[in-house]
């Protein structure tokens, strides 16, 4: 026998649904959703299992961002409730509003969410439960963090490049140098005009340029003199606007170095963990430490995943089929659910490994030359498809990465 637990997960409270396998109602409860309530609930789930003699208990709750994840561990890993083989599931919540639509007379009730996933629970045929281990957890918040800093870089430098526009608008097309780089930031920090930039000996230039770059021009006698040239060719700001456009840049530059060091100090936190989870996936030409964490920490324990095919579903990298008769389109797009963080972590890891290892960059140009538009996104993306099927063999198999023969004919 089993017994079924929906549920409905808020800041404040959990409501709770148990179900028995028939569909009947046994309990219908509102706790806090704190170590208090979680406790209680627990304790009446338990009582519940043992006057109905349950061999099994399937816990269900909507990932609801941070909200379900304390109730998903807690009872994961309590005692009392592994003696029933509890399993805990948290489900995409798409999933629970498409199953509660095929219910058309529903009464309004504060537990009929609650009802609803203990009933699609009931039906089955969802994932394993995706509750992972705690070196997996603590890796996914070092990784989910480095995500959110790197588009708050990238968002950064977009506004970055828009005031250096305003301020200097010939600067990118005429100067071979990254505007990223520490001696244009610096020169950005000093807040000349660009009367000034212009009038400035080459020499001197040249010379500050060398310093702020600890050497690294191979020739910053040219890149001083296009420096001047952009300067020269550019449009003149009034004094009032300059002086708005001078501040800007100097707070965006502060920003990005901030969030550049703080990425830098996530990273090295990213390998020190990694180093003591297992695995095989660094073997792959291009990934390291950061992709391979990146992809590990959204994955967790590969077992949870039936197949390949399952890891690629919940990365969202499936395409929908859209066929009707003997028409078949041509262009078809990707689910929109899915996993953002192991997409992006997988994207990036396909970008490089198409770049290091002979296989998948001819897979990549094949892909790439196959289509007139958006060549680049989607041979990208169907290599992060690829790569999937590589990791989950390694993963599943716990092998090395071996590149394949060549057979000469």
């Amino acid at each position: 026998m089993k017994l079924f637990v929906g549920i409905d997960v808020s800041s404040q409270d959990m409501k709770a649904c148990i179900m028995s396998f028939d569909g009947e109602t046994l309990a219908s409860l509102t706790v806090d959703n704190n170590l208090i309530g979680a406790s209680y609930l627990r304790d009446q789930i338990v009582d519940i299992a043992q006057k109905h003699v349950i061999q099994e208990i399937v816990i269900g709750m909507e990932a609801t961002s941070v909200y379900s994840w304390h109730p998903a561990m807690f009872f994961h890993e309590d005692e009392s409730l592994k003696r029933f083989q509890t399993k805990v599931l948290t489900i995409n919540p798409k999933l629970i509003k498409k199953f509660k639509e095929s219910y058309v007379d529903l009464d309004k009730t504060d537990h009929i969410d609650a009802w609803i996933i203990a009933d699609r629970l009931r039906f089955g045929r969802l994932r394993q439960s995706v509750v992972m281990q705690n070196q997996f957890i603590a890796l996914q918040r070092l990784t989910r963090m480095r995500y959110h800093l790197v588009h708050n870089l990238t968002r950064e430098k977009q506004y970055f490049l828009e005031h250096l526009f305003y301020k200097c608008s010939s600067f990118t097309t005429e100067v071979e140098s990254s505007v990223f780089g520490n001696a244009i930031m610096e020169l950005l920090l000093e807040q000349y005009s660009l009367d000034e930039i212009s009038a400035m000996d080459i020499q001197d230039l040249a010379e500050f340029l060398r310093i702020k770059g600890k050497n690294r021009f191979t020739d910053a006698e040219y890149v001083a003199k296009s420096i001047q040239k952009a300067a020269r060719s550019s449009y003149r700001l009034s004094k009032c606007v300059e002086d708005s456009i001078d501040l800007l840049l100097g707070t965006s530059i502060e920003s990005i170095r901030s969030v550049t060091k703080q990425i830098k100090e996530l990273d090295k936190a990213i390998k020190k963990l990694l180093d003591g989870i297992p695995n095989t996936i660094q073997t792959i030409p291009g990934i390291g430490p950061v992709y391979s964490a990146g992809i590990l920490a959204e994955i967790g324990q590969i077992e949870r995943f039936d197949n390949q095919a399952s890891v690629a579903k919940y990365a969202g990298l499936t395409w929908n089929k859209h066929q009707s008769g003997l028409f078949e389109a041509e262009e078809t797009k990707m689910i929109r659910s899915g996993n953002r963080y192991l997409r992006y972590y997988l994207v990036e890891a396909a970008n490089s490994v198409q770049r290091n290892e002979p296989e998948y960059r001819a897979y990549y140009l094949k892909k790439y030359h196959e289509v007139p538009k958006h060549q680049h996104k989607r041979a990208l993306v169907l290599t992060a498809r690829k790569l999937v099927r590589l990791i989950d063999t390694l993963l599943r198999n716990d092998q090395i990465y071996t590149p394949r023969r060549k057979v000469n004919k």
